[in-house]
């Protein structure tokens, strides 16, 4: 009895021995012929990527979808020191990407990319025969509170959701509404500014302005402003009179300061179009929309809807779940699923595309708003967009045009009081066009025909916006898209319209003599132009304490409010709206160690040369000599 358990016990373990062995020597082999499998696989079907004849490690890591660090680390195995924006050229590239796992080819050639830019051009010649009629694309602009987001709300309402169940469900930045079997197309933008924005990057998208203006309140600076961007986007006006149902409405007072801002209605003699509405109660709703067909139908819109789409990115946005989406706005040929796509420096493949109320569809033809889905990246606003043969080309040109973004300083050349004469010269610049404010309306008058009066035979002078106050970003958005200078009499420039001039480089100049801006005009007509100087601001520093320093220096113990205050620069102390000072920062220290400059929220130890007489409050503003020209 005890051997039987035993030899039980002793054969079990001999056969369970080699049993398990045999099994795991079978999985190993096909573990291994998986692997070795899987191996050949990625060996004969690799990712090929395009890479340009150089390009940066930035860009190389954008490419490859990996991050730079991962390719700066590649590029030291191979024996090449290289920092993220540093220039690499193919051969090199090509190592890395085989490293990675990646196999590479060269893009194609610049003239055949040239070659395929051409192709999609918005100025290639089509055939006119093709051409077929399309819907008004409406832009609706006007005075803050003179009802436009009501006008809006109240034209979706009775156009749309009547015949949508649910009403719309999405909002895309466009949408269409129908009336009598045509369609129209509204930008819904939040005004005149978005709208000169996107000019300003080449992008005309609006065929007809609807001018909102509030009966009970007339026209007001906004409206002027409204105005101007729309004549200078050279696009037919029609002005849409709401809140007529005010008791203290005075449509006929309205009429009047229409006419006085060069606005003259039919009723008058001119050629604008104008109807009474009321968002609140929806009246005169659908005669609105009928006047803008009419006023459409006379512009006689065409487009060719056969062919590759071309178009504007009317808005675009990241979107958590589907990535980079854009709406963008068909204006000629028909843009399908499946097209591939290029906007500037991005490219992608349309996977998915919606209409203005949220439903999927196939195609969208000219002057159709559309939601896409697909891209590479988030484009801005204002970017065209084109479709190409395929992906492969829509990368190529998307990567040239990466590189031409990064090896031109500027694309396009801003016009500048400075380079003025020359510009005529070469003939670039037959009109000068100017942005005019001025601190009071007495000022305006005299300012402006002083100026149309130097109009010579080779250029005109032509005021196209003027206005009371402060420049503002929309004064340099304005004169941004219409290439002009901006000329500032007895006013100063918003921080955020200094910030927007800085990199649009627009020209912006300020005076406080009328005799010194006419002669700068005359003499930039003529060649003669001095170059002058004016004082740029470094940053802010408050006072708050004061300590001596030795028998007769006193230390403003401060804190640097905005900016920097810079060692040796210029300064001014300032005691409310008064300069008291104006002289140089001699010292500046922080605890005890002398500095160069101090940032903002810091606080700093200032001695000013020469100047004693500090009082707590005071304020000193650091600044800078720049010659006059661009901000």
């Amino acid at each position: 009895m005890k051997n039987r358990p035993g030899s039980r016990t002793q054969s079990r373990p001999s056969s369970a021995k080699h049993r398990p062995a045999s099994r795991d020597n079978t999985v190993k082999r096909a573990e291994a012929e998986n692997a070795t499998s899987l191996s050949t696989a990625k060996k004969i079907e690799p990712k090929v990527v395009e890479i340009p004849s150089s390009l940066t490690v930035k860009d190389l890591a954008v490419l490859l979808s990996v991050s730079p660090a991962q390719v700066i680390k590649a590029l030291l195995s191979n024996g090449v020191l290289a920092n993220i924006n540093q220039v690499i050229d193919y051969d090199t590239a090509a190592i890395v990407a085989g490293d990675l796992g990646f196999e590479a080819s060269e893009a194609p050639a610049a003239e055949d990319v040239a070659a395929a830019e051409e192709a999609v051009s918005p100025e290639a010649e089509e055939d006119t025969s093709l051409l077929a009629p399309r819907p008004p694309v409406v832009t609706i602009m006007g005075h803050v509170d003179h009802g436009k987001t009501s006008l809006l709300d109240a034209i979706r309402e009775t156009n749309v959701i009547a015949k949508e169940a649910g009403g719309i469900t999405q909002h895309i930045g466009a949408y269409q509404v129908e009336i009598h079997g045509q369609k129209i197309t509204f930008l819904d933008t939040p005004g005149h500014e978005a709208f000169t924005a996107m000019r300003a990057r080449g992008a005309q998208a609006t065929d007809i302005a609807v001018l909102v203006v509030a009966a009970d309140d007339g026209v007001m600076p906004q409206t002027r402003e409204a105005i101007d961007h729309a004549k200078a986007a050279n696009v037919p006006i029609v002005v849409a009179l709401n809140k007529i149902d005010k008791p203290n409405a005075n449509p006929e007072r309205v009429k009047q300061q229409l006419a006085e801002v060069n606005l003259l209605i039919e009723e008058w003699g001119g050629n604008v179009v104008l109807v009474p509405v009321s968002a609140k109660k929806k009246t005169g709703i659908e005669h609105l929309l009928e006047m803008i067909l009419l006023v459409a139908e006379m512009a006689e819109l065409k487009a060719n809807p056969h062919g590759r789409a071309q178009g504007v990115v009317i808005e675009a946005e990241l979107d958590k779940t589907r990535g980079p989406v854009a709406t963008v706005l068909v204006q000629k040929g028909t843009l399908k699923v499946g097209d591939s796509v290029v906007i500037g420096s991005i490219y992608g493949k349309v996977r998915a595309m919606f209409n203005d109320k949220g439903k999927g569809i196939r195609r969208a033809e000219p002057s159709t708003p559309a939601k896409i889905l697909g891209l590479s990246e988030v484009p801005e606003a204002g970017d065209r967009f084109e479709v190409v043969a395929d992906e492969k080309t829509a990368r190529s040109i998307a990567l040239s045009r990466m590189r031409q973004r990064q090896q031109e300083v500027a694309i396009t050349r801003a016009v500048t009081l400075d380079d003025l004469y020359a510009q005529i010269q070469e003939g670039q610049v037959k009109e000068l066009n100017l942005v005019l404010k001025t601190d009071v309306q007495g000022s305006m008058e005299p300012v402006r025909s002083s100026l149309e009066r130097l109009s010579e035979e080779n250029v005109r002078v032509k005021v196209i916006h003027q206005g009371i106050g402060n420049i503002t970003e929309s004064d340099v958005l304005l004169a941004q898209a219409s290439g002009a200078i901006i000329i500032g009499f007895n006013v100063r420039v918003e921080p955020g319209a200094r910030r927007v001039a800085e990199s649009a480089k627009v020209d912006v100049r300020l005076y406080e003599v009328i005799y010194d801006l006419v002669d700068d005009i005359r003499k930039a007509l003529r060649g003669m132009l001095e170059p002058k100087y004016q004082d740029v601001v470094e940053g802010h520093a408050e006072v708050r304490q004061l300590f001596k320093a030795g028998r007769n220096n006193i230390v403003a113990g401060s804190m640097v409010l905005d900016g920097r205050i810079v060692r040796g620069a210029p300064a001014r102390v300032l005691r409310g709206e008064e300069v008291v000072f104006d002289g140089k920062v001699a010292s500046l220290r922080r605890f005890k160690e002398d500095a160069r400059e101090v940032a903002a929220g810091h606080e700093c130890g200032i001695a000013i040369e020469d100047f004693d007489a500090w009082q707590l409050g005071d304020v000193v503003e650091s600044y800078r000599k720049e010659r006059v020209g661009q901000l």
